[in-house]
């Protein structure tokens, strides 16, 4: 299991590589697109009208996708006082509960964000003319990459192997 777990966190580590790139990539789209809605507006007095729908939905993007790769990484938020002090055995266990509740919580963003999806597809975002599930298109793989990232967490501390800052110190003892 152990040699499993390590090839699957190694391809995880590039799929999180890859969302946090695209992540940032989307911050700077999103910020050119308002800033060209900015120059529009004030220097050539014609506002674009897709940049603020662009913006939104490039923003649920990158807001998503990081959050993704903050479940990965341990950066989500925490109340962790008492795990100081807890032993390593009753941390894991806790840590791996709070990584079932973020894997609970990310499969309903993919079910109710699948069903918000199927319900818009017919509608049109108006001045971009793609169709509304896209606006929850990053709700769904958001909460994909979060149920793996979770799932992830868990099974390397079954392994025995440390997880990402969150609970860097916690090694499960044989």
């Amino acid at each position: 299991m152990h040699a499993f777990v390590l090839k699957l966190s190694f391809a995880f580590g590039w799929l999180s590589r890859l969302s946090l790139y695209i992540s940032a990539f989307g911050l700077v789209m999103m910020t050119a697109f308002i800033a060209w809605q900015v120059y529009g507006r004030y220097i050539l007095n014609d506002s674009p009208t897709w940049t603020g729908n662009g913006a939104v939905i490039i923003m649920s993007w990158f807001i998503l996708l990081g959050a993704a790769v903050g479940i990965r990484e341990g950066n989500h938020l925490s109340f962790d006082v008492l795990l100081h002090i807890l032993g390593p055995r009753t941390k894991a266990v806790l840590h791996t509960i709070s990584d079932l509740f973020v894997a609970a919580f990310s499969g309903g963003m993919v079910v109710y964000g699948s069903q918000l999806a199927a319900t818009t597809w017919p509608n049109t975002i108006p001045n971009i003319g793609i169709s509304g599930a896209f606006n929850y298109f990053a709700l769904i793989w958001g909460g994909v990459l979060m149920l793996l990232f979770s799932l992830e967490r868990i099974l390397r501390r079954f392994a025995g192997l440390q997880t990402a800052r969150f609970g860097e110190a916690e090694l499960v003892e044989d």
